[in-house]
């Protein structure tokens, strides 16, 4: 692989094991906002800083956070690091954290920047094998890749792309079992259906998952309304859950949800 630096040049780092909380912050415009169904017309904006989210988080007991880059996201280019290195600073958070993820230099940037893992998206799905070789370069602890899907009328996992106006050739289905045999250890996984609308996650999808793709830890997100989901994707065999607008509008807390 080109230019990968070996694992041994990343901070050592031990698979997490159990379940995880990962409380959300999406960021667009240095405001935390959250997007209804992924829609940006569809914003709803919060008068909190970032920052001081992040380190209500850690007072309330989080260990892990999941920070998302909307400006980064669109446009490429993750504006994030320096949010980043003040969260690492000041609360002690471990971050997954992503947006914009287009190249190589990219992961090790935002790695160096003090991020646990970082989070691919769409380019997951456009280049499999490239993110294939970063997962075996920087080492499957430092990688969460996030297929956001929707089912169609035959039941069948689609991957909508380039804004989730395309759908891919690919299905949930066969990027989930290429990336497990090709070593990915997290997976995210949003029903896209779900996300923001506080519906409730789709547990069907995450029982599917667990299903084709055994050796997976899979992050359940999107529409988490109440502290029993969090029970639910405990019991169903999830990995973790990622929770957001539930949280920031206080419908339940961390300490409830653990």
């Amino acid at each position: 692989m080109n230019g990968i630096a070996a694992n041994t040049a990343q901070p050592p780092f031990q698979r997490e094991t159990g379940f995880q909380l990962y409380p959300a912050i999406d960021v667009r415009e240095g405001r935390v906002v959250r997007l209804a169904q992924g829609d940006y017309a569809r914003e709803t904006r919060y008068d909190s800083e970032p920052l001081a989210v992040a380190q209500l988080y850690a007072q309330q007991g989080a260990q892990w956070l999941h920070l998302v880059d909307l400006d980064a996201a669109r446009a490429g280019g993750y504006t994030l690091a320096p949010l980043l290195r003040e969260i690492r600073a000041t609360t002690g958070l471990k971050v997954q954290t992503g947006g914009g993820v287009r190249s190589q230099q990219d992961v090790a940037d935002i790695l160096e920047a003090g991020a646990q893992r970082v989070v691919i998206g769409s380019l997951a799905v456009r280049e499999t094998q490239t993110v294939l070789d970063w997962i075996a370069g920087f080492g499957a602890e430092r990688i969460t890749v996030a297929l956001d899907a929707r089912q169609d009328e035959a039941g069948i996992w689609r991957l909508p792309v380039h804004g989730w106006t395309e759908t891919a050739a690919d299905t949930l289905d066969d990027l989930a079992q290429r990336f497990a045999d090709g070593g990915l250890l997290h997976l995210l996984s949003t029903d896209i259906t779900r996300d923001g609308m506080l519906s409730g996650p789709n547990f069907d999808l995450y029982r599917h998952l667990g299903r084709i793709a055994p050796t997976l830890r899979v992050q359940a997100s999107g529409g988490v309304r109440e502290a029993g989901d969090v029970a639910t994707a405990r019991t169903e065999g999830c990995a973790g859950i990622v929770l957001g607008r539930a949280l920031l509008e206080g419908r339940f807390t961390l300490p409830e949800a653990c």
